[in-house]
């Protein structure tokens, strides 16, 4: 099929959830995508900082391949061989002890709602269930992370939502001080808000917020379903912030394109999840986890995160110079190679400009654009990024 007939078809059978862009990606190698007309990309989206190792990677190929003619499922009613090596791999480069898997972002937030509650009522009783999150934030689009999302337009619609949930505003201490009580069960934070516009929470803020949770006995919960897993150009993003959660969530780049979620906490805080309380029949199985390892695997290796960081600091210095010479007020922000640039409303024109160049980036709340491309990105690869843009600029 060629693309209009792809769009078409499309359009008559897909729920029309998402505005796409006219062109259908059917191949990947590296950080390069191709379309079904044959038109190549390079790819700086990465699926939202999904296939963070680049596409087709030869050893997750073959990982999947080797999984596939052994085994893809089998039920968590039986120990999966992969998920117990994933989770002692995962805790073994973490603040945590257990691990839960899912299948996505919303799973994982859900699940550490439902932990976070249940720890709550049998440590200090009914009345503490509240979650309080960031204005500005996203936790996933199903109803409970929906509702712990900070922004209301992604409310509208689905109301009434589920009960409990409060909202502050970034770097409010005096907000924070009001909303934060005795009734709360756990402080949701992005690190870095991602769909909010790449804004990188403050490690003097992050220090308030955990010591207002550690004075009214709540869970700090981080979602690093985006900005976790080497992102940032360490492991996980609040490393760079001194701070250690009790519950974190991920997902994304843990599977490289293979959908797998995971909620990781404290002993203390897991105990309150007993048979029953929460499962997820894909969740964790054999040929999800069989890739997961293998990431972790490849991020782990020696020097792969210094060189994360090395290349999110070049891309950001040149991107910078690129966004004063072309008169854009907004600074460049966020950490390793999750950037975004405030450009005003020139933000959708600019992507598609760029996409029209070989260039795929996106646009956040119609006026910041982010950058998620591979970690694997060359500099070279960066730098004819930075020569596409700087044409793009000048609309």
């Amino acid at each position: 099929m060629d693309c209009q007939q792809i769009i078409d078809l499309g359009k008559e059978h897909v729920m029309h959830t998402y505005a796409r862009l006219p062109m259908a990606l059917v191949e990947g190698s590296g950080s390069w995508v191709w379309d079904s007309e044959g038109n190549k990309y390079l790819d700086f989206v990465t699926g939202l900082a999904v296939t963070s190792l680049g596409h087709s990677h030869p050893e997750i190929v073959a990982v999947i391949r080797e999984q596939a003619a052994k085994m893809l499922h089998s039920s968590n009613l039986y120990w999966i061989p992969n998920q117990v090596k994933l989770a002692e791999m995962l805790t073994a480069n973490s603040f945590a002890d257990k691990a839960f898997f899912c299948n996505s972002g919303a799973e994982a937030n859900e699940g550490a709602i439902k932990l976070a509650r249940k720890y709550a009522k049998e440590h200090y009783g009914a009345h503490k269930y509240k979650i309080v999150s960031l204005k500005n934030s996203f936790h996933g689009r199903t109803l409970a992370a929906l509702a712990a999302t900070g922004q209301p337009k992604y409310h509208k619609g689905f109301e009434p939502l589920p009960p409990g949930f409060a909202y502050v505003e970034m770097d409010n201490i005096e907000e924070l001080n009001a909303v934060v009580d005795e009734n709360t069960a756990a402080v949701f934070v992005e690190p870095i808000q991602g769909e909010g516009g790449v804004n990188p929470v403050s490690p003097e803020f992050m220090q308030k917020i955990k010591e207002l949770c550690d004075r009214n006995q709540a869970l700090l919960v981080l979602d690093e379903v985006q900005c976790g897993l080497g992102r940032t150009g360490r492991l996980f993003a609040h490393e760079w912030l001194d701070v250690k959660p009790d519950i974190m969530t991920l997902a994304k780049a843990l599977g490289n394109g293979v959908p797998i979620g995971a909620v990781l906490a404290t002993d203390k805080v897991a105990a309150s999840f007993r048979p029953g309380d929460h499962a997820s029949t894909f969740g964790g199985n054999h040929l999800s986890t069989a890739v997961a390892c293998k990431v972790l695997e490849i991020m782990t290796a020696p020097g792969f995160l210094s060189e994360v960081e090395a290349k999110g600091k070049y891309f950001q210095s040149k991107l910078q110079d690129l966004a004063v010479k072309h008169g854009f007020e907004g600074r460049v922000r966020g950490l390793g190679l999750m950037v975004g640039l405030p450009v005003g409303e020139k933000g959708p024109d600019i992507v598609n400009n760029c996409c029209e160049q070989g260039l795929l980036i996106n646009c956040v709340g119609g006026t910041t654009l982010r950058f998620l491309p591979p970690l694997t990105v060359s500099k070279e690869e960066i730098d004819q990024a930075l020569e596409i843009l700087d044409k793009a600029f000048k609309l």
